[in-house]
């Protein structure tokens, strides 16, 4: 059960992770021993996950980012194990989920330029035997950054 300190506490985490127990104390008017419990305790109990740096993808080199829908050829567990390393093992597909609907899978995935991305779909997603097909959406511009979650 989270109480408001908790929920402040958070709040102040995914601003800024790197406030110290210290920083934490002062914003929620404890001690700094009792900020720092207080983290822990969330660390311990799986509500704090880790912790991120945020990087640029533009100054990466990273100057394409796509929305990729994977649409499954078969549900064959052998298959859909191959494709499932395939999401493991390359770098630029940086998240993916299982869908509801025609496509069955959603990947974000950052690319270099256009030629990574088709390189991408074209000579790693689709030989593969359990996709069907694939349709990509290229991000123009993110007027919404990842936001942190709403608690």
């Amino acid at each position: 059960m989270l109480d408001d300190i908790d929920i402040r506490l958070l709040a102040a985490l995914q601003s800024d992770a790197h406030l110290t127990a210290q920083e934490l104390g002062d914003l929620l008017n404890l001690s700094a021993s009792q900020a720092g419990r207080r983290r822990q305790r969330l660390e311990a109990e799986g509500i704090i996950e880790g912790y991120r740096a945020r990087l640029s993808p533009r100054r990466l080199g990273l100057d394409v980012q796509a929305f990729v829908q994977v649409q499954m050829a078969t549900h064959s567990p052998d298959k859909v194990k191959s494709f499932l390393r395939i999401l493991e093992m390359r770098p630029e597909i940086i998240s993916a989920w299982t869908l509801t609907g025609e496509a069955d899978y959603l990947l974000r995935v950052y690319c270099a330029d256009l030629t990574a991305l088709n390189s991408l779909i074209h000579g790693v997603l689709l030989p593969n035997p359990a996709v069907a097909r694939v349709q990509s959406q290229i991000v123009m511009n993110q007027p919404k950054a990842d936001a942190p979650l709403p608690i």
